[in-house]
């Protein structure tokens, strides 16, 4: 073997022999969350987050892993947010978040004032954002300003057995307090997980093959696809086995009046269970606007293939009205098999202006 060849390996393998494991990192302050880019791990530590600063661990490689070690507090300021952010360096990068039961604080009390982003104080919203693929699980998420977790992961993503908890608010002024904002996703689930709020426990504005499973929705506006406006689709979304309690509506898909080029396709429901339902319990609209519902629907997108599977999805009602179908002109299209939505308690009967719901 020639001498410079014998050399060339000799360098290559004490370069591989000597490359650095990856770098873990401490958070510990906010300070110290810059330039976590090129750590392995990364742990966090209590600590409060300054007033007016996002907490923002950002391009984290493919592999990283982010493990909390204690509980955060997000200082107090009328801004915009968010206070809390996670992404990739891609939209493949899978990133491991493990909350272990630790907790962010977003000290909505000190926010709240009934009108949540419509009004009165400015709120910082999301409180998180999850803009990273991998898994995020067992995180406490409390008092949330105003929208708590938004997701626009391009990649697979998994939330599992998070709990995000504005129960505060119910007394003290909570508006707008949506637990999953999602949008712009491919290839999400949420499971196991809890939402205890004063609006939509999911809100799926824009997705694809998105699974909703085993989740607790408490005090809020119930499951909901949209408000789906122009240039949004929705398409293969499974939602089974969640509990919705003490919501006003159990399960909602809404479009807005006029929306171009968007669609809403393929809504499996399968073994939901809902009580206390005070306003809807099965809700499909297409009349949506900024000022609310207006009863009439001008120009409305594709809703096709809206069907209850599997187990039976049971709704009980105390008041309100059982469900409301109101959609545009042939455009609630292909399979619409209810027979496994069984509604029952006090409420007016349902209206619907379609007559292709099998019961």
């Amino acid at each position: 073997m020639h001498p410079s060849l014998v050399f060339l390996l000799a360098f290559v393998a004490l370069t591989v022999q000597a490359a650095p494991a990856g770098k873990s990192c401490v958070v510990d302050s906010f300070a110290a969350s810059k330039n976590v880019a090129d750590c392995a791990t990364i742990t966090i530590k209590s600590f409060t987050v300054p007033a007016g600063q996002t907490l923002a661990l950002e391009k984290l490689k493919d592999g990283t892993v982010v493990n909390f070690a204690g509980d955060l507090v997000f200082g107090y300021k009328e801004w915009e947010g968010p206070l809390f952010r996670v992404s990739g360096a891609s939209d493949s990068a899978k990133v491991t978040v493990n909350g272990n039961g630790h907790v962010l604080d977003g000290q909505g009390p000190l926010y709240w004032d009934g009108k949540g982003g419509n009004g009165g104080k400015t709120k910082p919203h999301p409180m998180v954002k999850l803009n990273a693929a991998g898994t995020v699980s067992q995180l406490v998420i409390k008092n949330t300003p105003a929208h708590a977790v938004s997701v626009g992961a391009k990649g697979a993503l998994v939330i599992d057995r998070v709990t995000i908890d504005d129960s505060l608010g119910a007394t003290k002024g909570g508006h707008n307090t949506d637990c999953f904002d999602v949008s712009s996703v491919n290839g999400l689930t949420i499971q196991n997980s809890i939402c205890k709020n004063q609006d939509d426990c999911l809100a799926l504005n824009d997705g694809k093959n998105v699974k909703f499973l085993n989740n607790q929705c408490i005090g809020g506006h119930g499951i909901s696809i949209g408000s789906i406006k122009a240039g949004k689709h929705v398409d293969n979304v499974l939602i089974q086995g969640n509990t919705i309690k003490d919501n006003t509506i159990a399960l909602r898909i809404k479009s807005y009046n006029g929306a171009k080029d968007a669609s809403v396709s393929n809504i499996h429901y399968n073994d939901n269970h809902a009580t206390g339902i005070t306003k809807f319990g099965m809700m499909v609209v297409e009349d949506y606007t900024n000022s609310g519902e207006t009863g009439k629907v001008d120009k409305a997108i594709p809703i096709t293939n809206v069907n209850f599977e599997g187990k039976p999805s049971t709704i009980v009602m105390n008041g309100g009205q059982a469900y409301k179908v109101l959609c545009g002109k042939n455009t609630c299209t292909g399979s619409w098999n209810w027979s496994l939505l069984k509604i029952s308690g006090k409420s007016k009967a349902g209206t619907s202006n379609i007559n292709n719901i099998k019961w």
